[in-house]
This record gives structure tokens, C-alpha cells and sequence, in this order.
């Protein structure tokens, strides 16, 4: 452990321990300390939001926000898997210069490190409530827990539900743990109410900071398989299970929503609503749509990546709005801190301000001249303005085959792709390879690529800012 990442730690700590009530009304006459809310979902597509032009017809409470606030129609995760889209979410860096890829089990022996700054510890030093509750996957042993990175609470699972003894093909796990704080309090939850507790948790923890600054992350379970839905909503969509659940999800959204109306805190508040990376399609009728995209979870091709994403701030963003610039999930990060105030990080990051994207100024474009997406530690496409360019690699696909029933999986099947050049601007399914036609294009992403990777890494190759990963007792 890094000498002052101990010392800004302790300093953090110290600092906050002993805050009260009162320091929370002197915080929220300041302006720049609005309250912030991240909903984020589980494995949700790009196509299973009204809003986002679904098939099902059962998100008004998100459909209402996206009328309220502004949708981001290229909005995309930096890994499309569970564990590595968090990091990147609450780091505000691609997994690869953090060392957290993948989705790490109960078998794993690191998480994140004391040296990485999170969103909770971002927002720490103005004096925010923290709290988180739902789906971590940032490492499940005590020292890389929310309570040890930033947060004040925390009630939720420590990687993903499936990841229990009745999954329907690898009964190798342990029983899954339900955490509280930073103890296991019950084990294989009855996974029906966890929807419905992590809503209530929320909308408590709410209610007890109203009159402070807060940070709340509401992580989602579902619709990450195995599907489970409370009575309430059983049955209700009429268009199965999958229908169901993002029904409850929806449900949850109007709740954190109206109990925000309730206090008379719209106008402090950023809400802001996303998914970690897109469908499992292998579970067919337990997976999502991509809608109009290629591909799901587990590729870089853009129904892998490219999620659904709504913010809403009244008075702050304007109603009805989209942008359909390139952004990404490590953005928040950074835009965060200059709502915030938050000094960032002495570390690099890799996330921009899209503050003025979100509040609608005019003529704003996108802060990034290029976006990344790796698959593990191999470097698959590079995205530049409208153009995303392929290198070589192999993939999942189902080769155009129904997926699962019943919450059993299809088999993915591998394909290869060459490299291969699409203009998203009119091609938004990678259906159409330009590189034979555009030497010039593909040239100048290359060239990003070699950038990217002698700062990241690919197979074989370190990169020069990578960070080391956490590891068990240091």
C-alpha cells in the first residue's frame, strides 16, 4: 500500500467521522454541492426502455424522467461485463489502468486498490452522505469493500446473482452472500425482494440526508439472470418474466423520483440512470433487446457496449432533450467533481467533464478524440467521431440462433472478425465494412490504437499507465 494513499485516507476519514447534521445544512446552502443519483442497471439493453423505442411499453417512471431531462443515444460502458464496467463507472478510468477486468467470483483475491479514488471518496471531501445499495463487484473481501472506499452504507450483494449455488450450469459456488455494512447477513437471499429492498434503502437513506449533500449509488441486481420479481409485479407486464422485472425496475426509478419531489429537493439534485454494458442474449427469453445494435454482453460491438442513459436535473438540464454524442460512463466521474466541487484525484484518469453536454449548451461536442473498448486486456475497437474501427479478434455470437428459455442459455458459438471499418453516423449496426474505402480512416485509428495500447496495454503488452490492482491483504 502507497504511503499517500494511506495518509489521504486517514485524512478523509478524520474529516468526516466527526461531520453532523449541521455541517450538512452549511454544505447544502452552497450551491455547488447538489445531491447526485446514479441508478444503474444490470444487463439491461439498449432497446428495453420506452424511451429508447423498446418493445415493451412498461417504463413510464422512465420514460417521464427522459421527458423531464436529456437521453444520451451514445452512451457506452468501457468493458461490456459486470465487474469491469463498475470499476470504470466509479473510477472514472478504463478497468486496464486499474487492473479490474472481467467479473471476479469468490475465488478472487483483488479488488480495487487504496490508492484508486471512488465516486463515494470523491464526493467525500464536501461532505457528502455515501451510500450504496445493490451490486458492488469491485472485490468481495473486507479491505476492497464499500465501507473501506467511500461509502457510509451499504446493503447488497458483492458480485453477481447467479453467482450461487442453483445456477443452471455450474454448482461450484458457495452460498451467495447478502452484506450489510461489512457483514454477511444472510446467505442465498430470497432474491424476489431484493428489487424492493435496495428501493427502500434507498428512498430511507434519502429521506435521513435531506438536509445535507448526498451521494447515493443504487446498483440494481436485476435484470442480470437469474430473473426474480416480487409479487407485486408478477405477471403484471404480460410480456414474461424479463417484462416484469424492468416493470419493478421502473417502479424503483418513480420511487428514489417522487421521493425526491416529496422533499423539495428536484432542484438539488442530478439523477442520472444507466446500465453496466448490454443484454446476455444467450438467455433469450430471459435476456434484453439491443434493439438496433449488434451483438450483446460480452463484445465490443455496439450491443455490447452502447447502453441506455437518462439525466435529469430541473432547472440544471433541459426537458426533452438528447444528445447523440460519444460519451462514457467514466465521464461522471469528472463531471461530478466540477458539479461538486471535489478537488479530483493527484492520479490520472481517463474520464472528461460532459457537464455541458448534459446541460444542453449549445455547439458542445464530445471531449473525447477517441474511445476505447477492450475486451480483458486485449484492445478490440476504437471509436473517433462517427467512425469505429474493428482490429482483429474472435467473439460470442449465436450465429442468428434463438437464445435460451426459461433462464437456461443458449451455446455462443466463436466468430472472427477482420479489421473492419463502420460509420455509426449511418450504420449504427456494424453491418457495412468501409476499410478497403477509407484507407485514411482506418490509418488514422490505428494510430490512436497504438496510442492506446502503449498507455494501456493489450496482450502481451504491459502499457506504461497501468496501476497494480488491489490484492489480498496488500
Amino acid at each position: 500500500m502507497n504511503q499517500s494513499s494511506v495518509s489521504r485516507r486517514e485524512f478523509l476519514r478524520r474529516s468526516t467521522a466527526g461531520m453532523t447534521v449541521s455541517a450538512g445544512y452549511l454544505a447544502k446552502r452552497d450551491p455547488t454541492t447538489p445531491n447526485v443519483v446514479i441508478i444503474f442497471a444490470d444487463d439491461l439493453g439498449y432497446g428495453d426502455l420506452g424511451c429508447f423505442s423498446s418493445r415493451f411499453k412498461n417504463t413510464p417512471n422512465l420514460d417521464r424522467m427522459a421527458s423531464e431531462g436529456i437521453r444520451f443515444t451514445d452512451f457506452h460502458v468501457a468493458q461490456p461485463v459486470c465487474g469491469a464496467s463498475r470499476a470504470a463507472l466509479l473510477t472514472g478510468c478504463y478497468p486496464n489502468r486499474i487492473g479490474l477486468m472481467g467479473a471476479p467470483n469468490h475465488k478472487s483475491t483483488t479488488g480495487i486498490a487504496d490508492s484508486e479514488m471512488t465516486l463515494g471518496e470523491l464526493v467525500k471531501q464536501k461532505g457528502y452522505a455515501t451510500a450504496i445499495f445493490g451490486k458492488w463487484h469491485l472485490g468481495h473481501h473486507p479491505q476492497f469493500l464499500p465501507l473501506r472506499h467511500g461509502f457510509d452504507r451499504y446493503l447488497g450483494l458483492p458480485y453477481s446473482n447467479d453467482m450461487w449455488p442453483f445456477h443452471p450450469e455450474d454448482k461450484s459456488h458457495p452460498p451467495l452472500p447478502l452484506i450489510e455494512g461489512d457483514r454477511v447477513t444472510e446467505t442465498n437471499p430470497d432474491q424476489r425482494l431484493l428489487t424492493r429492498r435496495y428501493t427502500e434503502g434507498a428512498v430511507n437513506f434519502i429521506r435521513q440526508n435531506r438536509n445535507r449533500p448526498f451521494f447515493l449509488y443504487l446498483a440494481h441486481t436485476m435484470p442480470h439472470v437469474p430473473l426474480f420479481v416480487s409479487k407485486r409485479f408478477a405477471g403484471k407486464s404480460g410480456a414474461g418474466l424479463y417484462a416484469d422485472v424492468i416493470m419493478e425496475i421502473d417502479w424503483s426509478v418513480g420511487e428514489v423520483l417522487q421521493t425526491i419531489r416529496r422533499l423539495d429537493l428536484d432542484r438539488d439534485t442530478l439523477v442520472i440512470f444507466t446500465s453496466d454494458n448490454g443484454p446476455w442474449l444467450s438467455y433469450g427469453d430471459h435476456a434484453g433487446s439491443a434493439g438496433p445494435l449488434r451483438e450483446g454482453k460480452g463484445t465490443v460491438w455496439e450491443g455490447g457496449h452502447r447502453v441506455p442513459c437518462i439525466m435529469r436535473w430541473p432547472g440544471r438540464i433541459p426537458t426533452g432533450a438528447a444528445t447523440a454524442e460519444p460519451v462514457m460512463t467514466i465521464d461522471l466521474f469528472p463531471t461530478i467533481a466540477r458539479l461538486t466541487g471535489a478537488p479530483l484525484p493527484p492520479h490520472r484518469i481517463d474520464g472528461l467533464d460532459i457537464w455541458p453536454l448534459a446541460s444542453g449548451q449549445p455547439g458542445n461536442r464530445s471531449p473525447h478524440d477517441a474511445l476505447y473498448f477492450f475486451w480483458g486486456l486485449e484492445l478490440q475497437a476504437v471509436r473517433s467521431e462517427n467512425w469505429k474501427l474493428h482490429l482483429p479478434h474472435s467473439y460470442t455470437t449465436l450465429e442468428g440462433r434463438p437464445g435460451g428459455k426459461g433462464g437456461v442459455p443458449s451455446k455462443y458459438a466463436r466468430a472472427e472478425t477482420p479489421l473492419a471499418l463502420y460509420d455509426l453516423g449511418t450504420d449504427i449496426g456494424e453491418t457495412k465494412n468501409l476499410a478497403a474505402d477509407r484507407p485514411d480512416i482506418v490509418r488514422r485509428l490505428q494510430d490512436l490504437a497504438e496510442r492506446a495500447v502503449a498507455d494501456l496495454g493489450d496482450s502481451g503488452t504491459p502499457g506504461t499507465g497501468r496501476r497494480p490492482v488491489g490484492r489480498l491483504n496488500g
